[in-house]
């Protein structure tokens, strides 16, 4: 039996939607617990002053073929969306509004599903609107509630708390306060977890 242990990801990060299905398959398997912490990683990547890789033209290029190894290894369905970089701020809000509802999982996968797995236009609103009408919400409603304060602060305290403990990026696994950042470090955070 493992410890319980925390997962930062952003729907924007490739690597958090590979991560997300290894943890899936070992929910299934093994007596996991894991916490799922929203973060905006563009925030993140200001706050550190980094650049992200998706504007690093050889980074950019690499990750593509990188993402495409990955998924492979993991036997994972996977499309790299050919309208990356997606803006996730409405989506990663909307985390907490799915938390609210009890059904912040349920929306996680159909949001990670939708842009790794389907690759459409996340960026494009009325696609959005689908998806999330789809799993029977209102999405007039729900992006109302993205754009309240609560919501909008939530993300952001997220985000600061994750730059506070040294996170800089996504996915990141965070297990006795101690920092495994990839989806490639799933297994040294089970057994960290482990101890």
């Amino acid at each position: 039996m493992t410890k319980p242990f925390e997962f930062y990801f952003d729907f924007v990060s490739p690597y958090s939607f590979i991560a997300h299905k290894e943890i899936k398959k070992l929910e299934k398997k093994e007596s996991i617990k894991i916490k799922y912490n929203p973060i905006l990683l563009g925030g993140l990547h200001n706050l550190h002053g980094i650049k992200a890789p998706a504007f690093i033209p050889a980074k950019a290029k690499f990750m593509i073929k990188d993402c495409k190894l990955a998924s492979e290894k993991n036997k994972t369905k996977f499309k790299f969306n050919s309208y990356f970089p997606i803006k996730t701020l409405n989506l990663m809000r909307g985390t907490f509004v799915a938390q609210e509802d009890e059904v912040k999982s349920f929306y996680i996968d159909k949001i990670f599903n939708a842009i790794w797995e389907d690759g459409l236009n996340m960026n494009d609103q009325n696609i959005v609107d689908k998806i999330i009408k789809n799993m029977d919400i209102n999405p007039k409603t729900f992006f109302l509630r993205t754009s309240t304060l609560n919501i909008k602060n939530m993300l952001k305290k997220k985000t600061d708390e994750a730059f506070a403990k040294g996170i800089f990026g996504a996915p990141t696994f965070l297990v006795n306060n101690k920092i495994f950042w990839g989806q490639d470090r799933l297994e040294f955070a089970i057994t960290e977890a482990s101890k």
